[in-house]
């Protein structure tokens, strides 16, 4: 394998041969160098040792048959085929209870570990699962998904003087928009046993084309003037990108789970984050997606197959955590883009509508049902729900009461505080 180092442009970056495969962290090290020296919020208590994690429904998952007002019978009314009917519903109160595919979560719930939150949306929501995803994860309303994501900002500001090169990961292939980060490198693992620096496929070499290309990529970074702009942040990056590869290997092979996993992929995503957490490697935000939300047709079957699959993965993350003692450090929030219509269509499912419900659960968290049910005599023009709770004030209780950051300067606005946290968390 060849690697070449040119002279440093006007800018400062560094130029690779059009031959050599850059791996995406060192790309977005370069690209974010130019901002850091305006980049000066720094959250002064990220070391607290408390970590979130993520879950994100994709596709728009229907709150409705999710946490079911099941005794309304508007509810009834709007969905002959769909509806949750009583006897099936678990109780959460008198009005409200969840779909029977989520007993796993009733435990947490009568523990006051469990929160449900109603009516989560944004003004003016759009539609699109694209514009409506950008908007949760970014912030702009308008949906440019321009800048960095709300997590990424967050992880931007970490103050960490160990240097743990996971503060912030996400599972799966592609980072998050939530994640993106003009100042940090987030990790993507979609498997612990091969997260490392890839083989260039065109190196030919004595060495593995794995041990090669890290020696290359060191060396070249070792070989880079330490007085040139930017270099200690491009050294950083390239320590960390080696330095994680072989924690993660590590981590993986002592890490013994202490539950049985579902055989998911959702399930496998929420334990590699079970790993890096019990294995102390100093995680603030882990993310995590469970797809396949867009029911339009045959809903029923669908989200029952969904709901369980999320709700046994979070039941095994959770105890798992528990058995390790590091359950008391992590909360999990869920979101979907949108929630579906009230009415159901024509094909046994619904289609894409607004507002809905999300879930927070943890050992800090106080239980309990927060913001206001669905009122289903009204809804706005189109017949769908007209959203009572801002989705970033969920994001500013999680700032403020867990994070340790102060949420008007990553939401760029303040916004309600929800209460699910104590203060003193």
């Amino acid at each position: 394998m060849q690697l070449t180092r040119r002279a440093m442009i006007k800018d400062g970056l560094l130029a690779v041969s059009a031959g050599m495969i850059m791996p995406s962290i060192f790309a977005r090290a370069v690209r974010a160098a130019s901002n850091a020296a305006r980049e000066g919020s720094h959250w002064a208590q990220a070391a607290q040792g408390k970590t979130l994690i993520v879950v994100q429904m994709a596709g728009g998952n229907d709150g409705l048959n999710t946490i079911v007002p099941y005794t309304d019978s508007a509810y009834y009314q709007a969905r002959p085929t769909l509806a949750i009917q009583q006897p099936n519903v678990l109780a959460l109160n008198d009005r409200l209870g969840m779909h029977s595919a989520l007993k796993a979560l009733q435990p947490l719930w009568q523990q006051n570990k469990l929160a449900v939150v109603e009516g989560v949306g944004y003004p003016n929501p759009n539609l699109s699962h694209f514009v409506s995803m950008d908007i949760w994860q970014t912030l702009d309303l308008n949906g440019a998904a321009a800048g960095q994501g709300w997590l990424g900002k967050y992880v931007s500001g970490l103050v960490d003087q160990d240097g743990h090169p996971f503060q912030s990961l996400a599972v799966g292939t592609t980072l998050p928009t939530a994640l993106r980060a003009l100042n940090a490198d987030v990790p993507v693992v979609a498997d612990p046993k091969t997260y490392r620096l890839q083989p260039d496929p065109t190196a030919q070499t004595q060495l593995s084309a794995a041990e090669a290309r890290i020696q290359t990529l060191l060396k070249l970074y070792n070989t880079y003037p330490r007085s040139a702009p930017y270099a200690a942040l491009l050294d950083a990056t390239a320590q960390s990108a080696v330095q994680g590869s072989k924690q993660l290997e590590s981590v993986a092979s002592a890490y013994t789970p202490a539950v049985q996993y579902p055989q998911t992929n959702f399930a496998k995503g929420l334990q590699v984050l079970a790993e890096v957490i019990a294995q102390g490697l100093g995680l603030r935000v882990g993310y995590v997606t469970l797809g396949g939300f867009d029911t339009h047709a045959a809903q029923a079957d669908t989200q029952t197959k969904l709901l369980t699959e999320m709700a046994e993965g979070l039941v095994a993350f959770y105890s798992d955590l528990q058995a390790h003692n590091v359950a008391d450090d992590v909360v999990v929030m869920t979101w979907s883009e949108f929630g579906r219509r009230v009415e159901e269509n024509g094909n046994q499912g619904t289609d894409h509508g607004t507002s809905a419900p999300l879930f927070v659960l943890g050992n800090a968290v106080q239980g309990g049902i927060y913001g206001e049910p669905p009122d289903l005599t009204r809804l706005d023009n189109a017949g769908n729900l007209v959203f009572t709770t801002d989705f970033r004030s969920i994001y500013a209780t999680m700032l403020d009461r867990w994070l340790g950051a102060p949420s008007a300067a990553v939401l760029g606005g303040s916004f309600d505080d929800q209460g699910f946290l104590p203060a003193s968390a």
